[in-house]
Formats: C-alpha cells, structure tokens, sequence
C-alpha cells in the first residue's frame, strides 16, 4: 500500500497530517505549500504522483479561507499531475454551521464549499463528526463522515467509573449526538435546556434528567466561544452534579474562549486534534488534547484497499 498511496499535507495541521503517515507506515509527500508575495497560494508537488491514490489532509480552521484555498489548489495540481483519485480528507470541515438558510437573503455556505471542492477536482471526501449529518448530502461525490465517539469512548472508559457518569447534550439540539455516546458506555442521559423567557432577559438552564451526585460528561461537535459549555456545567453543578468534564471533537476556541474555559468549572474539557491546538490550549490547565489521527489513518488505509469505512463504527 506504502508504495500506492501519497499523503499530503497543507498548512492547517501538519502534526496531525505526521502523526496520521507515521499510524500508517507512509513518508509524507513532499509538497510545497507558499504564499507570493501579495499572498496568493503557491503549490508545488515535488513527487511522481502520476497514478497514486492521493490524500490531502487540511482543515478549513482558521485563516478558513487560506486553508480552503490551499486545498482547492492542491487539487488542481494533482489533478494537472496525473493522480489517480483525490481524496479530501478534512478533519474539521469549516462553514457546516451555515447549512440552512436562517433568515431571507443569506447563504448556505456549506454547500458552496462542497460545490467548490468537487468542482476542483476531488473525488471523494473523509471528514469527522460533521455539525450537522446532512451536509454529506450536499456533494456530489462519495463523502465518508467518521465519528469521534471511538476515541472519545476509549478515553472515557480508562479515566472514569461508567457507573457515576451520566452523558449531557448541552443543548436540545445535540441530544441524537449525546444519545449515541450514552449508548456506547451504558450510561444514563441528559439534557440542559436554554431559553430565553423575554427579550433582554438573562437565559434560564434547565436540566432535564437527574445529575445529582453523578459525573457529568457535556457532549458537543463544536466548541467556539465556550460560553455555552461554561454555563451548562454551572447549570449541572447547581443541579448536585459532582463533577463536570466536556468531550469535544473540534476545538474552534475562538476570541477569549480558552480564558474563559480555564476560569469556568469545568473540571476539564477534551479535545480532539482536527484542529491544530494552540499554545494557549497546550498550556491550560484544565484542557487535554486526545490524538484523532489513529482513526483517521484508518479510514484512509481501508478507502485505499477499497474496504468498508462504516465498519469501524459498527
């Protein structure tokens, strides 16, 4: 396989893109990814790709928009160079919170970004735990989208007593995530219900399901101002919860998030890494980073050797 494959790597995360060649016994190809300078992207393979089965690894974190770019002209240039398929794989896909149109005259941006991803050339893509699952729905081409819950259960289970812990969806809209977790350790569920009962007035938590003594653990795909994590463990921790963790698969953390989250009561939050981790989030005392990249590897190694992706999750 070693010998079929080339693994590529932009500029968003190359320590994931390392870690992910080194689970599969691959040297990274190499690849020079630049910028001129008046900043438009440069790329240059630097390899015989003609025939390989090829795998850029980028996440359109941000700068989203330089990362995008990066990958739409990667693309192009294995195309122009003969590769064989071109797989997308992108760990954190950016714009998926723009799925819908929310009010008149705005966009869906995720599915632009799909439209413009397989309209440079990429033939199928590998992304984890989307923000909403439709959005596999809206490329035209094969779209595997992986679940961080093995990894996140694998860590679960070596740290804490499954039988105190209770699985909590921050929000009603997360609950199918949160049940799906649940289900895998055997543990009980609930939710943190958020409304706002006037205009201009503060927000009201309420639990629903009982926490009381129980180590609750917030399930999310994203965290970005943490806000909303930071009042749901106070909420669960008012309610006679014992202690609060947070298993996040994308750690966006944007503006003063990792401040406010050292500050909070979260006993810890973990991440994952599909987004490079910053040296604020290395460096917090109460944020843990867990490696995705064995999963990933995976998923590669079986659409190279065209076996089943969905059977990892069974």
């Amino acid at each position: 396989m070693a010998d079929e494959i080339k693994i590529l790597s932009g500029n968003s995360n190359r320590p994931l893109t390392e870690a992910i060649a080194a689970y599969l016994g691959v040297p990274l190809t190499r690849c020079q990814v630049r910028r001129f300078a008046d900043m438009e992207v440069f790329v240059e393979i630097q390899e015989n790709v003609r025939g390989k089965d090829t795998f850029i690894v980028q996440s359109t974190s941000f700068p989203a928009n330089d990362h995008l770019m990066e990958t739409l002209i990667m693309t192009d240039a294995l195309r122009r160079s003969s590769a064989r398929r071109i797989t997308a794989v992108i760990p954190y896909f950016g714009y998926a919170r723009q799925d819908r149109r929310s009010t008149g005259r705005t966009p869906i941006s995720a599915k632009l970004v799909a439209n413009l991803i397989t309209r440079a050339g990429v033939d199928r893509v590998l992304t984890v735990d989307l923000h909403a699952g439709q959005i596999q729905g809206f490329f035209d081409i094969p779209t595997d989208n992986l679940f961080g819950a093995p990894v996140m259960v694998r860590d679960i289970k070596e740290r804490l007593d499954l039988k105190k812990v209770t699985v909590v969806s921050p929000d009603v809209g997360g609950v199918v995530r949160a049940r799906a977790l649940a289900k895998r350790i055997d543990a009980t569920l609930a939710i943190v219900d958020k409304r706002r009962e006037r205009p201009g007035e503060s927000e009201v938590m309420n639990v629903i399901g009982d926490v009381a003594g129980r180590s609750c653990i917030l399930v999310d795909d994203i965290v970005d101002s943490g806000g909303t994590l930071c009042n749901a463990a106070d909420a669960l921790l008012e309610k006679g919860a014992s202690e609060v963790y947070a298993y996040i698969t994308h750690g966006v953390l944007s503006g003063g998030a990792v401040a406010r989250i050292s500050a909070s009561r979260l006993k810890e939050l973990v991440l994952t890494d599909t987004i490079q981790p910053t040296e604020a989030v290395r460096v917090a005392k109460n944020i843990r980073v867990v490696s995705i990249a064995p999963l990933i590897g995976e998923a590669i190694m079986r659409t190279a050797n065209e076996e089943s992706v969905s059977s990892l999750f069974d």
